[in-house]
């Protein structure tokens, strides 16, 4: 057999079955379902879940803010061990048997304008690999099974030495921040250069955005939330924020006046909106100043209406990126930040709570609550 070749497994080999959380109706709890374990189909690869995180879009999907059809697996933020390849997959595969890996459900077309030009997070025809009935073989679609099935090319090995569960608490959050400030500086926005940054909204995708914006030398990095979490913000400071200010104790009116404050005068170069919450969005553009940048990553449901002013952003012209997505080359961005960074591995795992498999509908209702910075499914050991 050749090296690195995956072992076809046994037709008349005794079945095994494994779980997974299906999503029946929404507003309703999981159903813990059993489904035969199979072999891997043409291009695949089956992988063992170690972690899986609940991300604010399952939320969305739980709630009915993303409709889907059901019943369903979903999750899509989710780290595993590679079990085995399609019989006759060989060492051609960026990752083997055996390997740790970061899975993507995106599935690109490859052929549309924006794939064409390199930004294939941003693909007019993207496709996911979660999502579908789990009746329909093999049966596990998502992240929120002990097992899933992701086409080989969708896996990003994780370096020896990354901790996989650490690896997952921003699996999602990571890439989606990153993939915005990729775009930023296509669109010649130097966020590096910038003096002040302000992020809003300290979940994972605003701790992320703080560390990175540490990390890139900036030097003040303010972080603005609706109400003040004593453990939260300590972590935050812990990770790069420079001070962290609750809107429960000040007015948004100073917290502008304190960011021009910091910056002459003019306000803050970058702003990241990270909270999710549309009334956010005005606060925002006017703590910016003149060609200031506004970074949207991961907004990802119908969360209302709310009104600016538009002069705000002529006036003042204003440039806004906005992404959802990313990429394969951000997983893999994602991963080298982790490896140049192992300072912060330690406070990243304070922010995992990991439940047991069988206790995803606790681990919904108190992610849901915002009981948990980062609340992660794990593997029974």
């Amino acid at each position: 057999m050749t090296a690195g070749m995956a072992r076809p497994e046994r037709e008349d080999a005794i079945m095994i079955t494994a779980k997974a959380a299906v999503l029946t109706q929404i507003h309703e709890p999981f159903e813990i379902r059993s489904y035969p374990v199979l072999p891997p189909p043409q291009g695949t690869a089956r992988i063992r879940l170690i972690a899986s995180g609940i991300c604010g879009t399952d939320l969305h999907i739980q709630r009915g803010k993303i409709p889907i059809r059901l019943p369903a697996v979903i999750g899509h933020e989710f780290v595993g061990q590679v079990e085995a390849f399609e019989a006759g997959a060989d060492s051609k595969h960026s990752v083997q048997v055996g390997d740790r890996v970061i899975v993507t459900i995106a599935c690109p077309c490859g052929a549309c304008l924006l794939c064409q030009s390199g930004d294939d997070a941003n693909c007019v025809n993207m496709g996911v690999t979660n999502g579908s009935d789990p009746d329909t073989p093999p049966h596990f679609h998502g992240g929120f099974g002990e097992v899933s099935f992701a086409p080989i090319a969708n896996l990003v090995r994780i370096p020896d030495g990354l901790d996989p569960r650490m690896t997952d608490v921003f699996a999602c959050a990571g890439p989606t921040t990153l993939h915005t400030f990729r775009l930023a500086d296509r669109a010649n926005i130097p966020v590096g250069q910038a003096s002040v940054a302000v992020v809003q909204g300290l979940g994972p995708v605003g701790l992320f955005a703080v560390m990175l914006l540490t990390r890139l030398g900036v030097r003040h990095v303010v972080a603005v939330t609706g109400h003040a979490k004593p453990e939260r913000d300590a972590l935050a400071i812990r990770l790069g924020a420079t001070e962290v200010i609750g809107l429960d104790r000040v007015s948004s009116d100073d917290v502008i006046c304190h960011v021009r404050a910091l910056s002459d005068g003019l306000g803050a170069d970058v702003v990241v909106e990270a909270s999710g919450h549309p009334r956010a969005v005005p606060q925002g553009l006017q703590l910016l100043r003149n060609r200031g940048a506004y970074l949207v990553p991961g907004q990802y449901s119908d969360s209302g209406d709310v009104a600016i002013a538009p002069q705000l952003i002529t006036f003042k012209a204003l440039q806004i990126i906005g992404s959802s997505q990313y990429s394969l080359e951000d997983i893999r961005a994602y991963l080298e930040f982790l490896q140049a960074h192992p300072d912060l591995h330690e406070t990243i795992r304070l922010l995992a709570a990991p439940y047991r498999f069988a206790d995803i509908n606790q681990a919904f209702q108190d992610a849901g609550a915002g009981k948990n910075i980062k609340t992660m499914l794990v593997a029974d050991d």
